[in-house]
């Protein structure tokens, strides 16, 4: 089924429109939130959890890519079920990927740094922008989806240290893409 049609179904409040997102989507939600948590237990309720919020969501929302809305919204709720499950402790998965991170990109945090948030993500989308593709696939498959060092490896036909390699170089970019746009570390 095509997505404006599930979308209608959403704003038709049909229930069928949740079967047909777990159909067409459920799968790649499953995935994504898996790879975020390393557990497919709790993974498997982060997708029960996106279906309600999409159901909640739409309308008023009507999503122009419900694939990019689905996964933002699994993502977000993956996200906040490692923040309740590892509360205070570096975890596996996701505590991994944000220290990776931490030396490129700031953390905001508090309500007062929303605005810098704006610039920083702006900027980093920016940069994005700026990678061929393949770069810009790498880097989002490890930071974005969560996938391993090992999964981005084999995807690419090298070895774990060479895609860990590769990474750190795109990581090095990043800084200094942030550095020259004036977003303090």
């Amino acid at each position: 089924m095509e997505d404006s049609a599930i979308v209608e179904l959403y704003w038709a409040r049909d229930e069928a429109a949740i079967a047909e997102s777990d159909g067409k989507y459920g799968a790649l939600c499953r995935r994504t939130s898996e790879q975020l948590l390393r557990s497919r237990e709790d993974a498997e309720e982060c997708v029960n959890d996106t279906w309600g919020r999409a159901w909640n969501a739409m309308p008023p929302q009507r999503p122009d890519s419900l694939r990019a809305f689905l996964l933002r919204i699994v993502r977000n709720v993956s996200i906040d079920r490692w923040r309740t499950l590892r509360a205070g402790k570096r975890g596996d998965g996701l505590g991994t990927l944000v220290l990776e991170l931490e030396d490129c990109v700031p953390a905001a945090p508090s309500a007062e740094a929303q605005w810098e948030s704006r610039r920083i993500a702006a900027a980093v989308h920016c940069w994005l922008e700026t990678l061929p593709a393949a770069d810009r696939a790498l880097f989002l498959r490890r930071y974005w989806f969560g996938a391993s060092v090992a999964e981005v490896a084999r995807d690419l036909g090298v070895t774990a240290n060479g895609a860990a390699q590769r990474l750190r170089r795109l990581r090095l970019r990043l800084k200094a893409a942030l550095e020259s746009e004036g977003v303090v570390l």
